[in-house]
């Protein structure tokens, strides 16, 4: 796989770190993938998903769009592809492969939570350009001022969640410019809001980041954090 090396593929405390593969997630993020394609009135009839993990996005989007529409998932960890095949189904399939050496062409690639993994993420985006006309991306948003003063959370995901890269809006939508992107749409996604399994602290904060949200969505991103970014690309 070259230069494709996942961080959890490498380190095998990932999957005791996070044993469910963040499935608990996956329903909040399929809405997030449909929204950012109803918003833009997207032909899909073949989605595929690069680091697909356990599969149960790709599964929540299955039940979800119309029965026209086929899904891939491709996962190189065998841990997670083990069980993400338990989801095959009519019209769902799994690959225990680089989808980048399949050398096929898809209507659409999600990118949910990946790339802030990869050691050369920069190739890595690069090479998506070719797998599908339309491309979506969910990516933390790490970079913010409660994140670099406090210092323990950038720790954290580095060391449980395995991100070796850490974005802002601004660099995140620079970096998939520079590597050829077109960047057709993009949203805030407030996952520290939305879905589950929270701190305390967080679920105190999380009352002063909608407020501030709703002000300026920027600055209160920028300040407090919480929040991805999804993104459209061509």
């Amino acid at each position: 796989m070259d230069n494709i090396v996942f961080y959890k593929e490498k380190d095998s405390l990932y999957f005791q770190n996070n044993p469910t593969w963040h499935v608990e997630d996956s329903p909040w993020k399929a809405t997030q993938i449909l929204k950012i394609l109803k918003r833009n009135n997207i032909d899909r009839k073949k989605i595929a998903e690069v680091g697909c993990g356990v599969g149960e996005i790709l599964n929540q989007l299955h039940l979800q769009l119309n029965s026209q529409c086929k899904f891939y998932g491709y996962e190189i960890s065998p841990d997670a592809f083990s069980i993400a095949q338990t989801r095959t189904k009519e019209r769902l399939s799994f690959y225990e492969k680089d989808i980048f050496e399949e050398k096929l062409f898809f209507d659409i690639l999600l990118v949910i939570d990946i790339f802030e993994h990869v050691e050369n993420y920069i190739d890595f985006i690069r090479k998506t350009k070719d797998v599908a006309e339309y491309k979506i991306f969910h990516i933390p948003l790490d970079m913010n001022v409660s994140n670099i003063l406090r210092g323990t959370p950038i720790t954290i995901v580095r060391n449980k969640v395995g991100h070796l890269h850490y974005f802002s809006k601004d660099t995140a939508l620079a970096t998939l410019n520079d590597c050829g992107h077109e960047v057709i749409d993009f949203f805030y996604t407030p996952g520290m809001m939305e879905t589950e399994g929270k701190s305390l602290k967080t679920k105190l904060l999380n009352p002063i980041r909608r407020v501030l949200f709703f002000i300026n969505p920027n600055f209160a991103v920028r300040l407090l954090g919480g929040y991805s970014l999804m993104v459209l690309t061509k």
